[in-house]
């Protein structure tokens, strides 16, 4: 066959040749045709559909492949930004919390943790992203942007990728919280000298800010199973409990007038006021709850009315931030200094014992309660130095030896001793049913007594301080606010 097929196309080159010598410029019925296998053979030939249907596909097979490193780029790019952020707060976070919500600090070390933490990370097209403080300086978060250039997907016109949603909807928040979501409840008893000496110079104006600070900080806004409840003790002569109290706790009367006081050779007769003294007996130091026998004494003036304002009463367990807020505005200033019955009540408040004498809502919850914090805050501004007496004609008057005009006081010796000891007791016994106890002196000018005091009742070292200025007295209650906080994650 190769023989003729070869002498046939010979054939067919010498007859085309003939055409040529002829002058003839096409075919001839004489010229043979070519085989129908050659047709055949070409038109079932399939081997140059493949190579365009992969002409057509490889620009989509590349852009998909290219998408595909792209968004693995991303992904990686991503999870490491999100780590590094969650690390960034959480320290930023706890800066706050070991160094008295040092804002610089947390702020500084939230940017050295991210820094550190996206190292190995792909290189971006930008990364504005910085940290700043929330929540009146009590959180840590994030602002700005993370962008990611693309390799492959700017083919189709996709240049970059921003690894985090840019309404800042995905940045982790680092947030000091009590009760809530901290997930346990808080009971925060704070005790406030609002005694004459608070006068000099803005001491006064500054311990209400720094106990605002505090409520603002330690009560949380949407309270549910959990919670966080302040309760506020001004004291200075005596204590004032709220009138809805006053029969519970002091007894219902009538209560004869303490008689005769000598004050320049006159006669003065005292009488029963809304204000009340200490407790005497076995139980003067414990929080068992009042009864016969066992109540605080009523505190006597040359008139009926306190040396303390309504203004300045009691202000029992509350998660009402406002109300907390606007009873420390109103606090006013009287009187001398006697911490005891301030720290009396501090814990009476926190008292399960108490619960029964309490306004609805108040009632302290019970002792051993894991998921419960017990606090109490104590403040003054100086010594311990009034305190009272029980027997005869001088149940609830100043002992001889207390400040205070002699008006104010009787020929009688406290039978529960001075008011610091007496503090130092109370203290004692707050400490041994796991009540934590803070303590803080301010402006005490070296003040050695006071500074004993203050630093017997507080549960540990760490726990007393001893504030110099309005400013430090600020930061000494925003350290304990943070420190009775948990720290949490959040989105």
């Amino acid at each position: 066959m190769s023989r003729r097929v070869v002498s046939g196309w010979i054939g067919v080159t010498a007859s085309a040749s003939a055409w040529g010598a002829r002058g003839v410029s096409g075919p001839r019925d004489d010229v043979p045709a070519a085989p129908p296998a050659l047709y055949e053979r070409f038109v079932r030939d399939r081997s140059g559909n493949v190579a365009m249907i992969f002409a057509l596909m490889s620009m989509g097979m590349f852009l998909i492949v290219g998408t595909a490193i792209d968004i693995g780029r991303w992904l990686h790019a991503r999870t490491i930004t999100v780590s590094a952020l969650d690390a960034a707060v959480l320290a930023a976070g706890r800066m706050l919390q070991i160094n008295a919500l040092d804002e610089n600090a947390a702020l500084a070390a939230a940017q050295r943790f991210y820094q550190d933490n996206t190292a190995g990370r792909p290189q971006l097209a930008s990364d504005t992203i910085e940290f700043v403080t929330t929540d009146g300086g009590t959180a840590i978060t994030a602002q700005g942007a993370a962008i990611l250039e693309t390799t492959f997907l700017k083919l189709g016109g996709l240049y970059t990728l921003p690894l985090m949603k840019l309404s800042g909807s995905e940045y982790s928040k680092a947030v000091l919280a009590v009760g809530g979501n901290a997930e346990e409840s808080v009971e925060i008893s704070v005790m406030l000298d609002v005694s004459g000496s608070m006068s000099a110079g803005t001491k006064f104006s500054d311990m209400k800010e720094a106990a605002k600070d505090l409520v603002n900080i330690v009560v949380y806004d949407n309270q549910g199973s959990f919670y966080s409840k302040v309760g506020i003790v001004p004291f200075s002569s005596y204590v004032r409990p709220p009138a809805s109290m006053l029969a519970s706790v002091r007894g219902a009367g009538p209560f004869a007038n303490q008689s005769p006081l000598m004050l320049l050779g006159s006669i003065i007769t005292h009488r029963a006021t809304p204000c009340v003294a200490e407790r005497v007996g076995t139980q003067a130091f414990t929080d068992s709850p009042p009864a016969t026998g066992q109540l605080v004494l009523p505190s006597y003036w040359s008139s009926s009315t306190c040396e303390m304002g309504e203004n300045s009463e009691i202000v029992p367990l509350s998660n009402n931030k406002q109300h907390l807020m606007s009873r420390i505005d109103g606090l006013a200033m009287s009187g001398s200094t006697a911490g005891h019955l301030g720290t009396a009540w501090a814990w009476y408040l926190l008292s399960p014992h108490w619960g029964s004498v309490m306004p609805a809502g108040s009632a302290a919850g019970a002792y051993g309660d894991k998921k419960l914090k017990k606090i109490a805050i104590l403040m003054t501004d100086g010594e311990y130095n009034t305190q009272y007496c029980s027997s005869g004609n001088y149940r609830g008057v100043r002992d001889k030896t207390s400040n205070g005009y002699s008006s104010q006081r009787g020929n009688c010796t406290a039978p529960n001793g001075k008011s610091a000891d007496q503090a130092v007791a109370l203290c004692a016994g707050m400490k041994q049913k796991d009540i934590t106890v803070y303590t803080i002196g301010f402006d005490l000018g070296g003040n050695q007594t006071a500074i004993n005091t203050l630093s017997a009742c507080a549960t540990d070292p760490t726990k007393f301080y001893n504030a110099a200025s309005g400013e430090q007295l600020r930061q000494a209650f925003r350290d304990i606010a943070v420190k009775i906080s948990n720290l949490y994650l959040s989105r």
